[in-house]
């Protein structure tokens, strides 16, 4: 038998067989191969998983297919939120399947992991789904990027809109890792620059089934919003239990701190109208990302969140950047990686910092109700935009050596 390292390698080279050409797959072609590196099968598969895979191909499928002269190879493999799977597969992929670019990464322990990995190797690591602002603070790297959002831009963001209405006093339940914390930490540095107090905060485990207890914790805190500091089917099932223990009508407000779409559209929206949720992107906002989103939606048989669009974005910058360099070296692509702006359906004339973050507009969006919705996937009501200098963390208060 095997042993437990060995199964995670062969698990992980099954998981790549599928994804692994998008040409004839001749060795003598030097590809240039891409990696999506998510959770394919637990719980945040259905807002990374496969809807990544899909948003990657349409890129390099938009993008012509070849760089340089070099057909694209998209490659795909399930870490199913493990650190060492993840560790293992990008080790692989880099040492014997020559992957010179790793995207989306899933969760933020994953991405820390994925991080220090291509560093070491000088390949190029994207991250869309990981949230942990530590990608580009504490941990940020020259050959790394976080795309699309972090924890930072959405707890800046979203308590800003509730102080406005006097919402101060809040109740944290949070996902025992490395996002859950850091998304905790972050908005409640927010809260209390903003004048507020967090009352109380709760801990479970990734992939928690009953979240009675905590919200019993949260329902007698007396904290006018409860915060959800989790994502996925953790996220669905606290806002599940706390529909069946009648706590929005007894008067307490739920924030979704990290609310996707397919949250949403898993809750529907009797259970989860009303919530005030931020986001870098939604299908309905003008004719570019409606014509994304129509394709995506005829592969995936549904809409495409913001972590999954900004895969999409990622890719093309990266093949962008490979084309004006002309070279596929890491740290060469990086550079011009951070000197181009970036240009897609979601994003116009964004610049990258020095440490990697993209300063990206963040939305403000709240869940309609069953009325207001005119038709499937018509869930959000367009409240604001906030700039990406104004959502994102400030140089003066980052770690980055990067920026010192």
């Amino acid at each position: 038998m095997p042993s437990s390292k060995s199964r995670f390698m062969l698990l992980a080279l099954a998981l790549v067989a599928p994804f692994a050409t998008l040409g004839d797959g001749r060795a003598e072609d030097a590809p240039l191969r891409i990696g999506v590196l998510n959770d394919q099968s637990g719980s945040t598969a259905d807002v990374t998983g496969l809807g990544s895979v899909i948003a990657a191909r349409l890129a390099i499928e938009d993008f012509g297919e070849k760089v340089l002269g070099r057909r694209i190879e998209l490659l795909s493999a399930d870490h199913q939120n493990k650190t060492d799977i993840a560790a293992a597969i990008t080790r692989r992929w880099i040492d014997v399947e020559n992957v010179s670019a790793i995207v989306d990464g899933g969760t933020s322990a994953a991405g820390l992991v994925i991080q220090d990995i291509v560093k070491e190797k000088e390949k190029i690591a994207m991250f869309s789904g990981p949230a942990t602002s530590d990608l580009t603070g504490k941990a940020c790297s020259p050959l790394g990027f976080h795309w699309t959002y972090d924890t930072y831009a959405l707890a800046n963001t979203l308590p800003r809109a509730m102080a406005k209405s006097g919402v101060d006093t809040w109740f944290f339940i949070t996902s025992n890792y490395a996002f859950g914390h850091a998304l905790e930490r972050d908005a409640t540095t927010a809260i209390e620059r903003l004048g507020g107090k967090v009352l109380g905060r709760v801990r479970h485990p990734l992939g928690t089934a009953d979240f009675s207890s905590f919200l019993l914790q949260a329902q007698g805190s007396g904290a006018k919003i409860i915060g959800l500091a989790n994502s996925g089917d953790d996220s669905l099932n606290t806002i599940k239990q706390a529909d069946e223990f009648g706590i929005v009508k007894g008067g307490q407000r739920l924030g979704g701190l990290l609310l996707l779409i397919n949250t949403v559209h898993g809750l529907g929206l009797k259970a989860s109208q009303g919530i005030v949720i931020a986001e870098a992107f939604y299908w309905d906002l003008d004719d570019e990302t409606r014509r994304f989103s129509k394709r995506f939606e005829a592969l995936a048989k549904k809409k495409p969140n913001m972590i999954q669009a900004g895969v999409y974005s990622a890719v093309t910058h990266y093949l962008k950047s490979v084309q004006k360099a002309g070279s596929i070296a890491g740290p060469v692509v990086s550079d011009t990686m951070r000197s181009l702006p970036v240009n897609d359906f979601m994003s116009k004339d964004v610049k990258i910092r020095k440490d990697g973050r993209v300063m990206r507009d963040m939305h403000l969006f709240q869940v309609k109700s069953p009325s207001e919705s005119t038709g499937p996937w018509d869930y959000y009501q367009y409240l604001s935009t906030v700039r990406g200098e104004d959502a994102f963390s400030p140089i003066a208060e980052s770690e980055c050596t990067l920026l010192k």
